[in-house]
This record gives C-alpha cells, sequence and structure tokens, in this order.
C-alpha cells in the first residue's frame, strides 16, 4: 500500500493557498518593513511625531509656529552637545550624572576669567581665553572621573554622583552661592548667544549641529567609534584582542567633560549668567534624550542620530506643556515619566533580542 502523500489541508490563518499548485503559503510581512521596524531611530521618531501632532491639535495655530520651532531648537541646542557627549558613555556601559555641575564650574571659572579682565565690556581675546578655560575645566574634570572609573574601579554612577556634588560645591565656594555679575561678555552674547547665520539660523543651533555631525562620523567610521562599542558590548573581549580599555574609557570621560565645557560656553552667551541653580537637571534630561535614542544602559548600542531625536522629544515636551498651561512641577514629573518609560522599553528591547 502505497503512502498517501497528498497534500494537507490546513487552518493556520498564516498561511494562503496559491492558485497554481495549491500549496500552502505563508503571509510575510515585506522585508522592507521589518528592517524599519528593526531601526531604533525609527521608533524614536515614531514618538517625536506623535508629540508633535497631539500639541498641534491641542493647540492649533499656537504650536509649532516659526518661532517655536526656532525656540526649540535653541532651547535643545545645549542639551544635544551635552547628549552627544553621553551618548559615548552609554555606550561603554557607562554613566555620568555630573554633567550639570561641570557645565555650572566651567561657568564659573570661565566668567570669573571674564570679570577680572574686562567683565561685560571684555573682548574677543578675553572670551578666547575664558572659553579655553571652560573647555579646560570640563576635560580635566571628566578625564578625572574617567581615571577612577578605569583605573581605580570605582563604579561610574558612585564617581559621577560624587562629581555632582564635588563640582557643584567647589562652584558655590568661588561666588558664595550667587551668580556673578559681569561674567559675561557683551560681544559674546550678541554675537554667538543671539546672533544668527544668514540672518536665520541661531549660532548656538549651529554650534551643537557641528558638534552633532563631527562626532556622530567619529563614533560610526572611525576606530576610536569601533573601540567604543566593543567596549560596551564587551569589555574583556576588547581587551583581549589588544584594546586598551582603560586609556580609551579615561578618552571617553574626558569627551563628555569637554562638551559639558563647550555646553558652558554656550550657556554663558545665550543666558548671560552661570545659572548656579538652574542645573539640577540637566543629567535627568540628557540621560532621558540618549536612552530615548536608542542608547543601551546595558552598554554596545546607541547613535548620535538617536540622540538627536531623543532630544527634541523632551524639548517638544516641554514647550508644548507650557503653551498647555502646565506648571512647570508637573513638567519635571512628565520628563521623570518618559525616563522610566525609556528605560522599561530599553529593558523589553533587550529581553526580545536576547530571545531572538
Amino acid at each position: 500500500m502505497k503512502a498517501d502523500v497528498s497534500p494537507k489541508s490546513t487552518t493556520n490563518t498564516d498561511t494562503d493557498t496559491a492558485p497554481d499548485d495549491g500549496r500552502p503559503r505563508r503571509v510575510t510581512v515585506p522585508e522592507w518593513a521589518k528592517r524599519v521596524a528593526a531601526v531604533n531611530e525609527a521608533w524614536t521618531f515614531a514618538v517625536l511625531l506623535l508629540l508633535v501632532a497631539f500639541f498641534t491639535i491641542n493647540s492649533p495655530g499656537t504650536f509649532l509656529t516659526q518661532y517655536d520651532i526656532t525656540q526649540i531648537a535653541t532651547n535643545a541646542a545645549i542639551y544635544l552637545v551635552l547628549g552627544v557627549g553621553m551618548t559615548y558613555v552609554i555606550i561603554v556601559a557607562g554613566i555620568d550624572l555630573s554633567v550639570g555641575s561641570v557645565l555650572v564650574l566651567a561657568a564659573v571659572l570661565s566668567g570669573e576669567y571674564t570679570i577680572h579682565h574686562g567683565g561685560a565690556k571684555s573682548g574677543w581675546g578675553t572670551i578666547a581665553v575664558s572659553t579655553l578655560i571652560a573647555l579646560a575645566t570640563g576635560l580635566v574634570w571628566g578625564a578625572l572621573q574617567g581615571w577612577l572609573v578605569a583605573k581605580a574601579k570605582v563604579p561610574p554612577l558612585i564617581v559621577t554622583l560624587g562629581g555632582f556634588g564635588a563640582a557643584l560645591g567647589i562652584a558655590q565656594i568661588i561666588t558664595g552661592g550667587q551668580d556673578p555679575s559681569g561674567a559675561v561678555s557683551g560681544k559674546l552674547q550678541h554675537s554667538i548667544g543671539f546672533g544668527k547665520l544668514f540672518g536665520q539660523i541661531p549660532w548656538l543651533v549651529v554650534i551643537a549641529f557641528a558638534t552633532t555631525v563631527v562626532f556622530g562620523l567619529v563614533l560610526a567610521f572611525t576606530r576610536f567609534g569601533r573601540y567604543t562599542y566593543a567596549i560596551g558590548s564587551n569589555p574583556e573581549g576588547a581587551r583581549r584582542v589588544g584594546i586598551a580599555v582603560d586609556r580609551h574609557l579615561i578618552k571617553v570621560y574626558a569627551l563628555v567633560g569637554l562638551l559639558s565645557g563647550l555646553g558652558s560656553v554656550m550657556w554663558l552667551a545665550y543666558f548671560g549668567t552661570t545659572s548656579i541653580a538652574g542645573h539640577s537637571t540637566d543629567n535627568l534630561k540628557v540621560i532621558t534624550a540618549v536612552v530615548l535614542g536608542g542608547a543601551s544602559l546595558f552598554g554596545g548600542r546607541g547613535t548620535v542620530l538617536g540622540t538627536v531625536i531623543g532630544v527634541f522629544i523632551p524639548a517638544v515636551l516641554t514647550t508644548g506643556l507650557i503653551i498647555m498651561g502646565v506648571q512647570q512641577y508637573w513638567q519635571d514629573v512628565a520628563i521623570g515619566v518618559v525616563l522610566v518609560a525609556a528605560v522599561y522599553l530599553d529593558q523589553f528591547r533587550r529581553r526580545g533580542r536576547d530571545r531572538g
């Protein structure tokens, strides 16, 4: 007796029947759709579009005007610069809670030099030196924290939490806890702070864009970027293939410190003050943006492009809530909720990737 080899009927809803040979055919999702869904930046951009649509519907004619777009981009510029540095740190499975305090300390030291060399009427020579002081302050502070993480083997959470308090404390000791007057040159404010390229694009946005492009390319296409991903994915494996892991970690933390110094110059130029008490939540905002952009707190994953999108989510959220008349306290609550949701999403994606 011959075995029955005729096709069997099926009740699988994932298949249909081909008209030519009767064989079952699985209904598949298009390959391009799978690739889009797998890109972290695509999900983040979708969230950004949903926020824009929500506030546009709820505040027609008052949200997303040309003025709003300019303000959102300008307000996001400083956090984008900080976020670029934080992206590198999180990719190596680190964290930096001190970026806001380092920004304050760099601004204070830069401002103190300006005060004693012409104050608000100082020229470009003073501006150049004070800018170098701010950049050097951030660079040295970041390198010191990186050394403690890499060489002293102190957990980055503890190192940068201590750095958060120490940098802010030193700034308060120098100033007596008060924002000094005359700490910003008028030329710096009128050129970089309020000036616009071609009369349209704020210089702060130009600086943030240039910083993003440079370090985005470094992360994506250079050996430094490859080492950053390798260390975040498997530090021991990176050591075995000859990567100087400790030295690289110091460089990464020095980088985020350097960009905090750059952020301080941008802050001074735009706001005209050191704002000692105004940066307590900078680390929360920056970490939120980087994680929203798809970087994993477990290391090994993240892009500068994702951080760009992630930075604009809190910026749009804050602007939209202000237009709707929501109190500042609730804005902080909303940002905190977004951070927790972002971390949960990161863990969910990680579990899904491990199962896959």
